[in-house]
């Protein structure tokens, strides 16, 4: 299948490439040029810019940082919107509900349709072609792209409503978002205690109280303080910030939800929109005088 393909991040990159490697022909284009040198060395085309996708392609798939970067790439000057082949675009990226109407509509008034296509499970996921992508737009649409979308990870077709792939996505992201800063308190309780953490997470592990933060973010990147699992702070706020706008939108009751965005507002405020997310932590050890891992394990904060 001939697939355009904008945004060679730390999740586009690994998401072009195993398309590529699945014998899909690919053009691609990020402001990065080593980024785009990757994949052309592993046979991919290059193109100038989104516009320049859209001239030769039917499917332009992206995957972009932000809710401005989508609309710009979709819509904007030398955006999708001005490409004369283009057929369809596939918006790997969390923008929300309300800006995948918007970029629906828009797209709408020149016969291109929108497939809302968010993916949730990380740089790790992406790499290894196990994320879960949660699709909505025409049905014939997906069916005609879920063959690609196959090849990047888990397919589920969420509805042909626009945008409700996006209410997925926030409402998966909102339960990631509160599992790290909820395990993270759980474990500063039980250092500040005097229990060791690497046995907390065992426990945990074995318990009733697993979830994604103690079976994968603190093994690998918070007990042993690499602060590495890939994911930014300022993306996972952003993601948390977008869920309350849309239970706002809805009229719900979010007294859950509001409370652990306070939390990451202090995270990103505390260690910055570029750290990784496990950082989130670390606001959290601060306030309690611990620290949690590391090579002599949990000790008092001097």
């Amino acid at each position: 299948m001939e697939i355009g393909f904008i945004g060679l991040g730390n999740m586009g990159f690994p998401m072009a490439r195993r398309l590529v490697e699945a014998g899909h022909q690919l053009t691609v284009f990020d402001t990065r040029k080593e980024a785009v040198e990757r994949l052309t060395a592993r046979g991919a085309q290059a193109a100038s810019s989104p516009k320049e996708i859209a001239d030769r392609v039917e499917t332009v798939m992206a995957s972009l940082p932000s809710l401005q970067a989508s609309l710009e790439v979709a819509t904007g000057a030398g955006g999708v919107i001005e490409g004369k082949r283009v057929k369809r675009f596939v918006d790997l990226s969390t923008v929300g509900s309300q800006m995948a109407v918007r970029i629906h509509d828009l797209l709408a008034k020149r016969n291109i349709v929108q497939i809302d296509s968010p993916v949730s499970g990380g740089v790790g996921g992406a790499e290894k072609g196990t994320l879960a992508v949660m699709v909505s737009g025409p049905r014939a649409d997906y069916e005609a792209l879920k063959p690609a979308l196959d090849v990047i990870g888990k397919v589920f077709f969420i509805g042909e409503k626009p945008g409700t792939g996006q209410t997925m996505k926030l409402a998966n992201n909102f339960l990631s978002a509160t599992a790290m800063v909820a395990t993270s308190e759980a474990v500063v309780m039980g250092v500040k205690s005097g229990l060791d953490p690497a046995v907390m997470i065992d426990v945990i592990n074995a318990g009733s109280g697993m979830n994604t933060a103690s079976r994968d973010k603190f093994p690998r990147s918070v007990l042993p303080r690499t602060f590495d699992f890939g994911f930014a702070t300022g993306l996972m706020v952003k993601d948390v910030r977008l869920c309350l706008e849309e239970m706002k939108s809805l009229g719900l009751s979010m007294e859950v939800a509001e409370a652990v965005g306070r939390l990451w507002e202090t995270v990103i405020r505390e260690t910055g929109p570029e750290s990784d997310f496990t950082s989130a932590i670390k606001p959290i050890e601060k306030a309690a005088r611990v620290t949690v891992g590391g090579a002599k394990g949990a000790h008092a904060a001097k």
